[in-house]
């Protein structure tokens, strides 16, 4: 039988089939109807200033679940990166009683998300302890601090100039954050899909053994996933303490979850192993519109909530619940 007479699967042939079977196109035509029903809901919705309000309810936590992808493709988690951003927002608050610029308190902000993801790393990594542990006393950690600094009180006067990471806008309703959003879009991309780097990932996540005998040095590479995890929680602390303001302890409280299920529902293994960047950033405007809808619906903030856990339990169910359906067709 000659090569051309071989028959070659269609997962090898056709990748414009394979793409229409992914599930980032299910979750483009998700979004694609969240979309049309919003626009039926309220009148408000498609003027162009709402719209772009509503990519603030997504840009910051879609930064930090840029990095938390790559981390959960590696087989590890970080649940304290809410906390982080508490943290970082502190210091920079603390910075400007100080009478700190706007460099240096972006700078500040972004060294103590490094820092903090360094922490965690080497507890994982060094020590070898498990991530979802260290990460969820991390947690109480470095919001502790934070309320050990503050109490009840907060922190303001930040530099007019500072105002632009969180409020300034580009060009007509295009802010810095969409800007910054589909910057880092591109760059983690380019980082998991292109580079030997996130080749590296995907090994590790698959089977950290096989990954080491080949030659990856694995714990290094989940040091700087860490690290660039606690990097993202800084960015997006800058951005949304010049979006605020402000700087309380509370701030971002509760916003692990949601990035947690924004990579989930992106398609990410939360078991590790696969996923990938597009997947994030269609999911990251599926739950900034639907945030957004509720919002101009007047829905109550706990039924978000609510939705968000939900929509994680069944995104996570969701492909156990098929393999069982099919086993038992079978």
């Amino acid at each position: 039988m000659s090569l051309a007479e071989r028959h070659i699967p269609d997962r090898l042939t056709n990748p414009l089939q394979r793409a229409l079977k992914s599930w980032e196109a299910l979750l483009l035509v998700v979004a694609v109807t969240v979309f049309i029903i919003n626009s039926l809901s309220s009148p408000y919705f498609l003027d162009a200033w709402n719209l772009s309000d509503a990519t603030f309810n997504f840009t910051e936590k879609a930064m930090i679940a840029f990095a938390m992808a790559l981390l959960i493709i590696s087989g590890e988690i970080d649940l304290s990166v809410a906390s982080i951003i508490a943290l970082a927002s502190t210091a920079m608050g603390a910075a400007v009683q100080f009478g700190a610029g706007t460099t240096e308190i972006v700078l500040i902000g972004l060294l103590v998300g490094l820092i903090c993801g360094a922490f965690n790393g080497g507890l994982v990594t060094v020590l070898g302890l498990p991530s979802i542990v260290v990460t969820i006393g991390t947690m109480s950690l470095f919001r502790g601090i934070s309320y050990i600094v503050l109490g009840d009180q907060a922190y303001g006067g930040y530099p007019r100039s500072f105002a632009f990471f969180g409020q300034g806008y580009v060009w007509w309703v295009i802010s810095f954050e969409i800007v910054l959003f589909f910057v880092l879009a591109a760059a983690f991309w380019v980082l998991l899909h292109k580079t030997n780097f996130g080749r590296s990932v995907y090994a590790i996540g698959n089977n950290p053994t096989a990954a080491l005998f080949s030659g990856i040095r694995v714990q290094r590479v989940k040091f700087i996933l860490f690290m660039l995890t606690g990097l993202m929680a800084g960015v997006a602390a800058v951005c949304l303490t010049s979006r605020l303001g402000s700087t309380r302890p509370s701030i971002a409280v509760g916003w692990e979850l949601e990035v947690v299920t924004m990579v989930v529902l992106g398609g990410i293994n939360i078991l590790g192993g696969s996923g990938s960047i597009p997947g994030v950033v269609i999911a990251a405007f599926v739950m900034g519109m639907v945030t957004f809808g509720f919002g101009l619906l007047n829905v109550p903030g706990i039924v978000m909530s609510i939705f968000i856990g939900l929509l994680l339990i069944g995104v996570i169910a969701l492909p156990r619940l098929w393999s069982m359906f099919i086993a038992r067709r079978g």
